[in-house]
């Protein structure tokens, strides 16, 4: 027997897997509804998304709305935009930040999420790990290069920087993604949720 989406979500919410490797309570995060029509495919949430239960919602949200050019009613509006981590706990801290997504939720949770939204006509892969499951193989050596070469991603697909504050020295460093990239993915971001 299928699951319906809201069945599954109630799921990926409830889900342990990991409790033991973080040694705190998980807080599983993910943002869908059957109409979606956009997908954003991120790392992992971060403490405070652990703490609120809202995706995004921090500095590096704002500068992500701010390259989709959408504010915060259409950004958290689930109907038309969808959020699934590529690891749905907060991992916890290591020397340099965040700790990488934990291993077991991407194989466990992606394909039957994925299969239940089916209007979903852009997913942004926001960061090395999900443009790492998401993309060929060979598709480009490192992040840079994947976004510089957005066009050439498979149908569907738009990888992105990570907007955490260090994406300001990235952007310094490479303005081609503020004069070219950002407004094609304002134009098809636009297209996909209107």
């Amino acid at each position: 027997m299928t699951v319906s989406l809201d069945e599954l979500l109630q799921q990926i919410r409830a889900c342990r897997v990991c409790e033991q490797a973080l040694g705190f309570e998980p807080r599983p995060f993910v943002a869908a509804s059957p109409t979606a029509r956009l997908l954003i495919i991120g790392q992992a949430p971060g403490s405070r998304v652990h703490a609120t239960g809202i995706g995004w919602q921090d500095a590096s949200g704002d500068r992500l709305r701010d390259w989709l050019g959408i504010d915060n009613a259409t950004f958290y509006d689930t109907a038309r935009i969808a959020q699934m981590p590529t690891g749905f706990c907060y991992p916890g801290k290591g020397q340099g930040g965040d700790l990488p997504p934990r291993p077991e939720c991407a194989p466990l949770w992606h394909k039957p999420l994925l299969a239940r939204l089916p209007k979903v006509r852009l997913t942004l892969l926001v960061g090395l790990h999900a443009q790492k499951l998401y993309l060929p193989k060979r598709f480009a050596p490192n992040m840079t290069e994947a976004v510089r070469r957005w066009q050439e991603a498979p149908d569907g697909l738009f990888p992105l920087p990570h907007p955490a504050w260090r994406s300001r020295l990235w952007m310094a460093n490479n303005p081609w993604f503020e004069a070219d990239v950002l407004p094609r993915l304002r134009q098809q971001v636009q297209a996909v949720i209107d």
